[in-house]
């Protein structure tokens, strides 16, 4: 083998051109996050788990940096980054958790403008909840944000419709600004002041709400909705979009798992609000603008609360036996059946 066949390592000193300048003000230690963000996101494509990745835009995304424990350093209370000779300037939400020091420090500014500082640590306050007998069958809708099976009624407070002028008002001052000057960004920040006032209020009650549902019981029983295909319709995505339905079973089902409480999800086409709750009957139809209605039993539901009953009870019969909360789509005498019975009788 000659010398010109010898494989080699070089090293290679990195130069930053003009575009990249930007990356040096920083520390190191965010920029290495991004490349072990990078390699769980193509680990995760080539393992047939996610989609391809795709790069942030560094104007339109919402920026942030992720600082380690080698990032970062707490002082009096107060988190002073790498590269920083005086420490951040904050007001906390909450206090951390006592003799619990954070693993990360997550940096990051909202289309709005604000800054969020995010420590991840450990809490120990965190635990599962003494044991309760109580179950709650939950509906969700637009009149009512929630509907318990208690008979409960949670009103929807619908932010957007209320912030609807204001927000109207700011995307039409942003299309009228010329393109090419400092002022579309102004307007551009003015919208999504107000988008964050919408979120925020509507994040702040969900919160609130499915704390107090995990709080007070052990067993809650949903319906698993399908909010994308639902938000086609042009006339309730709107309406659907304010509720968040998708929010709300998120922070549900994570709060219960905090907490040792059990989240049963019934299938989307169970008919919980054309099925009787007293005696069981199944009503063949029922539109939207039918709010109550009568059975033969005698029985005058209410649509929603009906629902919720019918959830609960669905959520009763998986945690007691174990039973399945799809509906039968077949008849028992059907061509499976038949099938099934020939195949026995062969020999």
């Amino acid at each position: 083998m000659t010398a010109s066949h010898v494989k080699r390592a070089f090293k290679y000193r990195f130069y930053p051109t003009e575009e990249l300048a930007f990356l040096s003000e920083v520390s190191s230690v965010p920029l290495q996050q991004c490349l072990r963000h990078s390699r769980t996101a193509f680990t995760g494509f080539f393992a047939k788990r996610a989609k391809y990745p795709h790069c942030k835009s560094r104007k339109e995304s919402r920026k942030s940096a992720e600082y380690t424990t080698s990032g970062f350093r707490f002082r009096d209370g107060r988190p002073t980054l790498a590269k920083m000779s005086a420490p951040l300037d904050i007001v906390w939400s909450r206090p951390l958790p006592q003799g619990v020091g954070p693993s990360t420090v997550t940096v990051s500014q909202d289309s709005a403008g604000r800054w969020f500082v995010s420590p991840l640590c450990d809490d120990p306050s965190v635990r599962p909840l003494p044991a309760s007998g109580n179950a709650v069958g939950i509906d969700v809708g637009l009149n009512h944000l929630l509907t318990l099976s208690t008979g409960e009624k949670i009103a929807n407070p619908r932010h957007e419709r209320k912030d609807r002028v204001r927000l109207a008002r700011a995307q039409r001052n942003l299309a009228k600004k010329a393109k090419g000057s400092a002022n579309p960004a102004k307007a551009r920040r003015e919208v999504a002041r107000v988008h964050a006032r919408i979120a925020d209020r509507r994040h702040d009650l969900l919160r609130q709400l499915t704390t107090r549902l995990v709080r007070e019981n052990q067993t809650l029983v949903i319906e698993d909705l399908t909010v994308r295909s639902m938000v086609k319709n042009h006339s309730l995505a709107r309406a659907i979009s304010d509720a968040a339905w998708h929010e709300f079973r998120s922070l549900l089902e994570y709060k219960a798992a905090w907490y040792g409480r059990v989240v049963v999800v019934v299938d989307r086409f169970f008919p919980s609000s054309r099925l009787c709750s007293t005696c069981g009957t199944l009503q063949e139809r029922m539109p939207l603008h039918v709010r109550t209605w009568t059975r033969d039993c005698g029985t005058v539901h209410d649509r929603d609360v009906n629902a919720a009953k019918n959830l609960l009870a669905a959520g009763w019969a998986v945690t007691a036996c174990g039973a399945g909360v799809r509906p039968q789509r077949s008849s028992p005498g059907g061509q499976s059946a038949m099938k099934q019975e020939a195949s026995r009788r062969e020999p």
